[in-house]
Parts: C-alpha cells; structure tokens; sequence
C-alpha cells in the first residue's frame, strides 16, 4: 500500500502507533513494489565505488568515490551505451551516480558463466585498480533498488546480515586480485500465482583467469575458471581480463515490505541503550540540581528583594536588619539597569538566533519523519532531500525570528537584518561547500555535485528561501518588540574582576562539554555511517538523544549565566551563545579524534575533504545550540527580572 493511498485518519492512526517503536524507525515503504513474471527482465543499476574498512586493519583510507565507469577500471559498458538513472537531490548531494549496466537478470531464470567482455588493463590502469583494492573499496550494485550486498556473520551475537556493496578485489600475502567473476544470489517472493518480488540479493566476487569462447560464453563451460588462479594485474606490461557472473534464484519467505531489515543491523543494541540511560540519568540530576539551585536561590533573593522594597532602609539605620542581609547592594539586582542593555554587534547575533531557531525546527521535523518511517532507505536521498527542503521552506521563521529579536535589541539597520539573514549562513555553508567540491573535481571523484545541481541549489535558495526570509523579517519588523521589564540606565556601571571559572574560555570549556555528553555515542555511529558508507536509521535513540541534547544545553547555560549576573557581569548576550555553542568545539575535537583512530587519509585531499566537511558540520551545530542556549537563558532572564519590584 502507498502512502499516498491511505485516508488522513488511518495515516494519523499509523504515525501514532509507531510513537512506542522508539528503538526502531518504523518502514514505511518509500517507492511502489515492482512484481515480475517469470522471465521478465530484472535491473541491475550500478553505482559508484566507495571505500570501506581495508581488509588489513579495518580503517578506512580513502573518502573519495568513483563513477562505475571510471575508465581506469574499465569495467563492461551496455549497449549502445551507461545512461544515468534520475535520481532525487538528496541522492546527488551525498554522492549516488545510479547508471544502467549490461548485467541481463531474468526472473527465476538461473545462468551460468555468463560473458559480459574482456577489458585490457595497461600499466597506468593496472596502478590505479590495484591501489583502490589495498584501500578496500567496494562496489555498490542496485537490484530492483535493493542494494548487492555480502552476507556477514557477527561474531558476538552470531546475527547474520547483509552488508551493503563488495570488495573489487582481494589481497593475498603481497599479491593484489581483481574480483572479476560475481555469483548473484536472488532471493524472491510468490506475492500471487505468477507475481514475484525481489526481497534480497546477494554477490559473492571471486578473481578467476578465464577466457571468453567466440560465442562469448566462457570458454571453460560452466565453471568460469573456478578453481584456476587468480586475476593480478600486471604493473609492468597490459593485463587481459574476462569479466563474468552467474545468476541464481531462491524462493524467500520474506515479505517485500521488510526485504531491507536484514540491511538494517544495529551492532551490539546495548551500547545505544546502555548511552541512552547514562545521558538520561546525568540530565535528571543536572535538571534537578539546576532546579534546585535557582529556586531556592531565587525565591530567597525575590522575598528579600521585594521585602526590601517595603522597607525604608532610613528608619532601619542602626538595626540589625542590614546586617542580616537586607540590603539592596548585593547579588543579581545590582545590575537590573543594565542587563538588557543592547549587547555587542547585535545584528549578527540576531542573524545568527534566526538561522539558529530555523536548524532547530528543521533538526526536528527531520528527525521526527525519519522517526515514524517516512524516510525509508529504500527512496535513496530521502534524508537529504527532506533536509534542503525543510530548510528552504523555514526560511520563514528564520527571517521572523532574527527581525524581532533584532527589533528588541534596539536595532536600526533593519534592511541589513533582512538581507544578512538568509545570505550570511547559508552562504558560508554554500561556500564551504563549493571550495570543497572543487577538490573532489580536481580528483574526479563521483562525490563531486554537478554544475547543474549547483544552479538547482542556488535556485532553490534565491526563488524559495530568501522570498521566505523576507516575507517573515517583514512581519517581526510589524511586530512590537519585547519590552523589558526593568528599565535600562542611561550610563552602564562597571564590571569587576570575575573569577577564574566564570571567564569566557574556561566556562565555555566546562559547560559546552555537557551537551556533547548527551550525543557523543550516537554522534559516533552517524560518523561511521557516513564515512564507512552505511545505512544509519536508530532515529529512536537520535530522537532521544536530541531531546536530552536540548534539555541539558538549556539547564546549563542558564545556571551560567545565573553566576554570571550574581557576580553583576551584565553581558550575558554572547556569553550564553557562545557557552552553549562551545559544544561544537567538541563535536570538531572528536571529529578529529575519529581522524586519527579510525582513518588513514594518506592524500591531502581526503584530509581536507574530511576536516572541511566536520567543520562544517561543527559550525551548523555551533549556530544550533548556541541558538537553543540563547533562547532559554532570554526566558529566564526575563523571567526572574519581571518577578521583583523596581522603583
């Protein structure tokens, strides 16, 4: 069934039952099934080549993918010609380059040693596939829009289970082989008498010197060279190479609807609820501690404030009540004629809140989709598809936030405020993006976006989001601002000294790591999900983790800038966003620590590569949490400067 089939009532019924599946995100199908008849003609749609986990120590040395038909490794063409398959936006974003290809798979019609063409590798060519084979890529086949992949046994649980993609050769002691035969196992579903689906495959490459017949079967019959010696490509002289298959069908209990949960395997499910519990337990008691805090503390200093206020301190002269601490001179009040005084550079900080609030309600929605199945790994670049678009029509809020935020700062450059807003972040993101690009152009390496996508994005961006922005900074300029509840003095008073941990650095330092706590396993498996190009989908426990996220940069950010303005430091702007973003430091530090550990990036460009695109992602999150900081220490210093008395 589609999605588009079901009724408003059954679809809002479905998206509540998958609420308890938290562990899991619930499948919803992504594309239409396609049923075949025996003998139909099954696609075999190739993609680019990836780099996995060497076969000698498992980390991954290269970032960078290939086109299928890259022409150093001259693998066979269709006829007449590789045409591209369309794919979504999301699908080019993050690299996929589908192509059609000369693999001929009838429905349950078994083959064997099936001839496809001999390719002549020279020196140059002979290099080149011989060094993607030591740096363990993989490639990646689509059939029926399943991916080709290996069957794995985990050696803990003894779970078996597909992993996407195949090795394009092995090594033996010091000689390098070209996986140029591949066994396709396909698994189908009876749906009805004569309808069947394919619900998995699997590809077993192996290396075999074989030599095509003139009627371009091999010329060994059936057996395809198995068990003769293995191809090695020559780096000295041209290597001639037959390239073959075999295909063979099994019937499958395995419904076409969850032919892709023994894709989605969760390596050792403790560790997620082991760090799901720990993030939760250390958020209960820093809530409560940061709770605990201020409402005592704050209840005492409101009565003895507003007790104050009733009190004439003359009649008082040479009492015990001064003594007691009833004097005006002390604690957060000092500097109620300051604290809303307009912070440093304030058109940038409210550009920087209205990207902020606009990630924040994109992080969201995005999660909270992929959360109740709709983005199904079987629409390839769904994700970042939902993501750019969300962004895009958001853009709505971001330019409403930053106009009214800008507006109670007392800001006057409100054509600037309009026009920064949707252009100063996106920018520098677009920016980024196109220079890295440019490496991977430099590379000829498949990851590298189309100059065509690229008009599309900046398309997208002028035509939909900036208009957006503009229409939503039109109406927050329309709107009052927030007025404060205290009045501002006409001259600031000084600040004195501040104490060691109450100093920018060290307290963004300390309590920017606690947010990163609250992510930091789940921001590991995305990190390998993304490099080792494999299919993340526990947006359950990322949901979680989110939340936890907002909860703990929220609790701690306004316990900082409570001892902040005890110890009468009135600029708390920047502080509280700065603080709360402090935790995309860590998210870089780590990005940097998984460099080290877990990869082997020998050329400069997949260095740069992998550091631009983590300190990328390292500044989104920087604009996010310290926007979520910002927000919830505003609230709070609202909150308890409307709660007392002020001649």
């Amino acid at each position: 069934m589609r999605l588009r089939d079901l009724s408003p009532s059954a679809a809002i019924l479905a998206a509540f039952l998958t609420i308890p599946e938290l562990s899991t995100a619930f499948y919803l199908p992504g594309v239409a099934p396609t049923s075949y008849k025996e003998g139909d003609k099954v696609p075999l749609h190739v993609n680019h080549l990836t780099a996995v986990g060497s076969q000698e120590d498992g980390t991954l040395r290269s970032v960078l993918a290939f086109d299928y038909y890259h022409p150093a490794f001259h693998f066979c063409h269709p006829e007449p010609k590789a045409e591209y398959v369309s794919e979504s936006l999301g699908s080019i974003l993050f690299g996929d380059r589908i192509m059609t290809s000369p693999f001929e798979l009838l429905m349950m019609k078994n083959q064997s040693c099936k001839a496809l063409c001999t390719s002549i590798f020279d020196v140059a060519s002979a290099k080149w596939v011989n060094h993607k084979i030591a740096a363990g890529y993989a490639l990646n086949w689509l059939v029926d829009g399943l991916p080709a992949g290996q069957l794995i046994e985990e050696e803990v649980t003894k779970t078996r289970f597909y992993s996407q993609g195949f090795a394009l050769g092995s090594i033996e002691a010091t000689s390098v082989h070209l996986n140029n035969h591949y066994d396709i196992l396909i698994d189908y579903h009876t749906v009805s008498p004569g309808q069947y689906r394919v619900v998995g495959v699997i590809v077993q490459p192996s290396s075999r010197s074989s030599t095509l017949g003139g009627n371009g079967e091999g010329a060994e019959g059936s057996r395809c060279g198995q068990g003769g010696r293995p191809v090695t490509l020559d780096e000295r002289g041209q290597t001639e190479v037959a390239f073959t298959y075999n295909v063979l069908w099994y019937e499958s209990t395995t419904a076409w609807a969850t032919r892709w949960d023994k894709y989605l395997h969760v390596f050792d499910p403790k560790i997620h609820w082991f760090s799901l519990v720990n993030s939760a337990i250390i958020v209960v008691f820093l809530v409560f501690t940061v709770v605990s805090i201020l409402l005592r503390a704050l209840r005492k200093d409101i009565a003895r404030y507003n007790r104050l206020d009733n009190i004439n301190l003359d009649d008082l002269s040479g009492t015990s009540a001064v003594d007691d601490g009833i004097q005006e001179d002390s604690g957060w009040k000092l500097v109620h004629g300051d604290v809303f005084r307009t912070p440093g550079s304030p058109l940038i900080l409210s550009v920087f809140l209205g990207n902020g609030a606009q990630l924040f309600v994109m992080t969201g929605f995005t999660i909270a989709f992929a959360l109740l199945g709709f983005l199904s790994p079987s629409n390839r670049g769904s994700l970042g598809t939902i993501m750019v678009l969300l962004y895009t029509v958001l853009g709505f809020i971001g330019g409403y936030v930053s106009a009214r935020v800008y507006k109670s700062f007392g800001g006057e450059r409100w054509k600037l405020n309009i026009g920064l807003t949707p252009l100063l972040v996106p920018g520098i993101v677009f920016g980024t993006f196109f220079l890295l690009d440019l490496f991977l152009w430099a590379k000829e390496s498949s990851g590298a976006v189309p100059f065509t996508t690229m008009i599309v994005i900046i398309g997208i961006w002028f035509l939909i989001s900036v208009p957006l922005s503009f229409a939503g900074s039109w109406v927050g300029f329309r709107q009052p601002p927030f007025q404060a509840p205290v009045r501002t003095n006409q001259i600031p008073r000084q600040i004195p000294p501040s104490t060691t941990y109450m100093r920018p650095i060290p307290s963004m330092l300390f309590v920017g790591i606690l947010p990163f706590g609250a992510i930091f396993v789940e921001l590991y498996f995305i990190m390998s999900s993304i490099w080792f190009s494999k299919v993340y989908y526990m947006f359950g426990f990322l949901f979680l983790c989110y939340g936890l996220m907002i909860i703990t940069c929220a609790a701690v950010t306004v316990l900082m800038v409570y001892f902040l303005l005890c110890s009468e430091n009135y600029h708390w702007h920047w502080r509280a966003f700065m603080t709360a973003g402090a935790s995309a430091f860590y998210v870089f530090l780590n990005a940097l620590i998984y460099l080290v550990t877990k990869l082997q990036l020998g050329g400069l460009a997949g260095t740069v590569l992998y550091i631009g695109y983590s300190g990328l992602i390292s500044f989104l999150f920087f604009i996010l949490t310290g926007t979520i900081g910002f927000l919830a220490s505003w609230a709070f210093v609202y909150k308890i400067y409307g709660s007392i008395k002020i001649d």
